[in-house]
């Protein structure tokens, strides 16, 4: 199994021997990540209903660490990583990755199936899928059909691609010019394409094989966009918009099966405890580092955020602390 939470989906997989999806879901998280979690796991334990085990369970995305620790968790591993194979799971001779997910954007070169390169933009958010959200919500166009009216364009409107407040302006002025819907949205695509390869692949060789994928990639008029700035075939897999939790499920099991070890999976019902996440500034340093504390009524289960691992290293005697119920030695 692979559950990758984002700041705007979860998606829950379950890969089988060969590593062929056998079920999937892709949910927007609307702020409730653990319940989204929920309903995923849930679904798939009716899809299971006894045909088949969980022999291995991986997180990544944002919300890894704390979906990895709710779960039990044999894998946590970040985005690239896992994007990567999954991609070459796929396409063995892929060359370069585009990712545009809900509020953050990547590319990753491949060379020989290993990752030499990567850049990640996780700043602005002009390209990204919560932005065409945002312009496909403005102009009451949904977002299902927003990339299929930029390939009725006649005209290649210039939009300012490189910040979502100019970007949403130049659109707003260009509908004051007279400009249709779909014009104005190939411009968009374009513009926020040369963006996106002007940030993360300034100084960078792309080669293709192109594969793109995350949430964007269902847009057409951004694909289409790609084909035209690479002048190349952009590869979109069936899968798409899961490939982060196919990766993550295909490395917990190749590491399960490498260690000869049993899942530390919790089991289906391992969210239907209450979780109470905290956090704290640590001063013993000048980091500063926010810590952050994942609680049930009895324990904590989870600490991360230091960068020195003293308050990770020390998760015994803050739990001891817990039980004497003496938080001003946890703070």
């Amino acid at each position: 199994m692979g559950i990758d939470v984002g700041s705007v989906s979860v998606n829950v997989v379950a890969v089988d021997e060969r590593n062929r999806i056998i079920f999937k879901t892709y949910d927007r998280t609307n702020g409730q990540p653990l319940e989204i979690i929920r309903r995923g796991l849930n679904n798939l334990y009716r899809f299971i209903d006894g045909e088949y085990e969980v022999a291995g369970i991986g997180t990544t995305g944002s919300g890894r660490e704390l979906a990895g620790t709710i779960v039990g968790a044999d894998v946590i591993k970040n985005e690239i990583t896992s994007h990567a194979v999954a991609t070459m799971d796929e396409v063995p001779d892929v060359r370069t990755i585009f990712e545009i997910g809900g509020q953050d954007s990547k590319i990753i070169l491949i060379k020989d199936q290993m990752v030499v390169d990567f850049a990640m933009n996780t700043v602005c958010a002009a390209g990204t899928g919560s932005f065409l959200d945002h312009q496909a919500e403005r102009l009451n166009i949904p977002i299902e059909v927003f990339g299929d009216l930029a390939l009725q364009s006649d005209n290649e409107v210039r939009i300012a691609g490189r910040c979502t407040v100019f970007a949403e302006s130049d659109m707003i002025a260009k509908q004051q010019y007279g400009f249709s819907k779909p014009d104005i949205i190939n411009g968009l695509c374009i513009a926020l394409v040369r963006n996106y390869l002007n940030n993360l692949g300034r100084s960078k060789r792309l080669e293709p094989p192109f594969v793109f994928q995350g949430g964007v990639a269902a847009n057409k008029g951004i694909v289409a966009a790609f084909e035209k700035e690479m002048r190349h075939e952009i590869i979109v897999l069936p899968d798409f918009n899961v490939m982060g939790a196919k990766g993550i499920a295909i490395i917990a099991k190749e590491y399960l099966h490498t260690k000869g070890i049993k899942t530390r999976f919790k089991g289906f019902d391992s969210l239907e405890l209450t979780f109470k996440p905290s956090s704290f500034i640590c001063h013993d340093c000048s980091n500063n580092c926010e810590v952050v504390m994942i609680k049930t009524e009895k324990e904590i289960i989870a600490i991360w955020g230091d960068k020195c691992g003293k308050w990770k290293n020390q998760k015994d005697r803050l739990l001891e602390d817990m039980r004497n119920k003496d938080k001003n030695k946890v703070y």
